[in-house]
């Protein structure tokens, strides 16, 4: 009882900061605009507190699943002093775009932050070498793969992964002096079944908390929550590791068997055979002093921006499966797994990041949506006609409201 209590609070916290930073970056560029704010409300449904201001009405209403700000000719165009139609396009575009964009900059900073504090990550310079032949050595500082600088660890494996096994050109530092040197990555095949685990190393289990969609896993039939009990006869009950081992081991199909709730399931996989690409050797871990976690945080948020932008042109593509999208069922329950404060500070950044991106795509009747309308009008020199423009966004609100159903629907599936 005491658990579900934390995870409400948990979940109503969370709803609660991220909708108020939002709309309080509406809020403040309205009136830095001298647009007049009528109501600032964080939540739906019936008021529970409110207070007047002198010209804006706040309030806390009972079901935190959102909020507004309630803007004088926002909804419905109005000629009177301070009003939203009557601000200039400028103006309107700065504060329609300022919620997700306080959401964007305050996930980012909360990265970076969690980055720099942490610490614990892989420099480019090398500590051993597990090859025979090479022109490496040890110390040597890898600046450069094909002309791309390497900041990071991750950078490197990008780089070997694009090379697909063929020679490439290093840029290194030894001993104060910058040289170039030509190797070729090591191939190494890796068989997989398109699954993954959750847990801590305390905790862990084999229960399966991803199947990957179009993998070796989900064709042979196995879902999220089975539970791996042998695999190839052995028993690997709560050790993940082992599974993984097993399966790279394995000779042609791997025989596994399951729980599914109280069934018991064998099934039969044939693991996909990847290939990854290394230089076979160890980076040194990066020093655990300010400056150091202070410059690697700052490329790896960049990173990580960059990687948010990919994910987003993956997903418009057609190679993101719809299927991978979460909801809010998926992200409470994703909420009551946090086991640290640090976890959930995470989970908060990651998920205001997505509200911020995702609330300024060019859709009706999201932000990006209202930037869109305002877009036109400038180039127009007039707006839409104003039933068409409800029109538009009634017809965006029904597109969201099946897609939020299709999402919720796959979350429950995911979790029971």
């Amino acid at each position: 009882m005491i658990e579900l209590i934390i995870t409400i609070l948990k979940i109503v916290f969370l709803l609660g900061f991220l909708v108020l930073i939002h709309e309080g970056g509406h809020f403040l560029v309205a009136k830095l605009c001298k647009v007049k704010v009528n109501e600032f409300a964080i939540g739906f449904g019936p008021t529970i507190w409110k207070k007047q201001g002198k010209e804006t009405k706040y309030a806390l209403r009972a079901i935190p699943l959102g909020g507004f700000v309630s803007m004088e000719g926002e909804e419905e165009r109005s000629e009177e002093e301070g009003s939203f139609s009557k601000a200039s396009i400028p103006k309107r575009i700065a504060i329609v775009i300022a919620g997700g964009t306080v959401n964007i900059i305050f996930g980012l900073l909360v990265y970076f932050i969690l980055g720099a504090c942490t610490g614990n990550y892989i420099s480019n310079k090398v500590e051993s070498i597990q090859r025979e032949q090479t022109a490496i050595q040890v110390n040597d500082e890898i600046v450069a793969i094909n002309d791309k600088k390497i900041r990071l660890y991750t950078d490197i494996q990008e780089e070997l992964t694009k090379s697909e096994g063929n020679p490439v050109k290093l840029d290194i530092i030894r001993n104060g002096e910058e040289m170039e040197i030509t190797e070729t990555p090591l191939t190494q095949e890796v068989k997989n079944i398109g699954i993954s685990f959750e847990g801590t190393t305390e905790e862990l289990n084999s229960e399966i908390a991803v199947i990957f969609p179009d993998s070796p896993a989900e064709k042979a039939g196995l879902q999220a929550k089975d539970i791996i009990l042998q695999v190839n006869g052995e028993e690997v009950k709560d050790n993940p590791v082992r599974i993984v081992e097993l399966i790279r081991e394995s000779e042609g199909k791997v025989q596994m068997q399951i729980q599914r709730g109280e069934e018991i399931i064998d099934i039969k996989i044939e693991p996909e055979i990847l290939y990854t690409y290394t230089l076979g050797m160890t980076m040194q871990v990066a020093e655990n002093n300010f400056g150091s976690n202070l410059y690697y945080a700052f490329w790896d948020t960049a990173d990580f921006s960059v990687s948010i932008l990919d994910n987003l042109r993956l997903l418009f593509t057609g190679n993101v499966s719809m299927d991978q999208l979460m909801g809010p069922v998926g992200i409470s329950e994703t909420v009551a797994q946090t086991a640290s404060i640090t976890e959930y500070v995470y989970i908060i950044a990651l998920i205001s990041l997505s509200l911020g991106v995702t609330n300024l795509l060019p859709f009706p009747p999201l932000d990006g949506g209202k930037i869109l309308f305002l877009i036109i009008e400038g180039i127009r020199r007039k707006p839409l006609k104003e039933n068409i423009e409800m029109g538009i966004q009634a017809a965006g609100f029904l597109v969201l409201i099946f897609l939020s159903i299709y999402v919720a629907y796959n979350d429950v599936l995911r979790i029971f």
